[in-house]
């Protein structure tokens, strides 16, 4: 029986992308072959007027992902009791219009400006303000005595803004994320231009009670659609037939990836501060464990 030689096995760097070209290729090969016979059955039976064969439902990350206890279920009337008195309470109500103020960590990065540049043209009533020597408290009860609702700290290193500090006003909590793969909106080919509506952020799989409790940063109102009649044109009231409007969406920009480091009670305290949540090191075992 021969031995498979996998690539790791190969010390020399020319030989081992060798090994590791071929079999990618060879498992591409393979896919496909897989692909056409599944193909083939599929019509095989619709000629013969039956049912084709099921196909395999993919193994995903998300369908994979390990049970949490944490998970929210639809009827859980502790959690929307809870979301109706936390401190977005009155802006998921509307009552108050959100009101953003943008800033920096006291470091100097050469993307940074246009970073907050692109935040600045999609985040409604947003506002920027230099850092300068101000302490962050300094800022947040400046941030209080003007109305603010929410603080956006850019924190940056020599050259890349490499994480977020979301800051509630005036109650908290306070989000720190880590922030990675950041594309401009000017990198981004055949990007669109940042229009007068409000923007759309569409949460998916924030099931857990800390994806619940970091999710209420986003308000959003959904509109129920009736689907339209099959063969049926659509009609308004005086019984004329209304054209349908096609929407194209084009992304905006600017792209990056937020990963949840900690979650605060209150506002920025990084001495007397009670957290709620801590991510650590030894969480990270499985790449199907989500915390959000």
């Amino acid at each position: 029986m021969k031995e498979t030689l996998l690539p790791s096995m190969i010390k020399n760097k020319e030989k081992r992308s060798a090994v590791h070209a071929k079999l990618k290729h060879e498992k591409k090969l393979e896919k496909k072959k897989k692909a056409k016979s599944r193909e083939a059955a599929e019509k095989r039976a619709l000629e013969l007027g039956e049912e084709p064969p099921a196909r395999k439902t993919p193994r995903t990350i998300e369908n994979t992902r390990e049970l949490d206890e944490t998970v929210c279920k639809p009827d859980d009337e502790e959690l929307f009791v809870g979301n109706d008195a936390d401190e977005f309470s009155s802006i998921l109500k509307q009552d108050i219009i959100p009101k953003v103020l943008i800033t920096t960590s006291r470091f100097h990065s050469s993307r940074g400006p246009a970073f907050i540049s692109d935040l600045l043209a999609v985040i409604p009533n947003a506002h920027y303000y230099k850092r300068g020597t101000y302490d962050l408290k300094k800022i947040v009860e400046y941030a209080k005595n003007k109305d603010f609702t929410s603080i956006i700290v850019v924190h940056t290193n020599r050259r890349e803004p490499d994480a977020l500090l979301v800051i509630g006003v005036p109650d908290g909590p306070t989000a720190h994320f880590k922030l990675s793969k950041l594309v401009l909106r000017k990198d981004i080919k055949n990007h669109g231009n940042p229009t007068n509506h409000q923007p759309e952020l569409v949460l998916t799989n924030f099931t857990t009670r800390l994806g619940h409790r970091v999710g209420s940063y986003i308000f959003e109102t959904k509109e129920s659609k009736e689907p339209e009649s099959k063969g049926k044109d659509k009609k308004d009231k005086a019984g004329n037939p209304q054209e349908k409007v096609i929407a194209r969406l084009q992304e905006c920009g600017p792209r990056f990836t937020l990963k949840l480091t900690s979650l605060q009670h209150g506002t920025f305290d990084t001495k007397g501060g009670e957290y709620e949540w801590v991510h650590k090191p030894e969480m990270d075992t499985s790449r199907r464990r989500f915390f959000l």
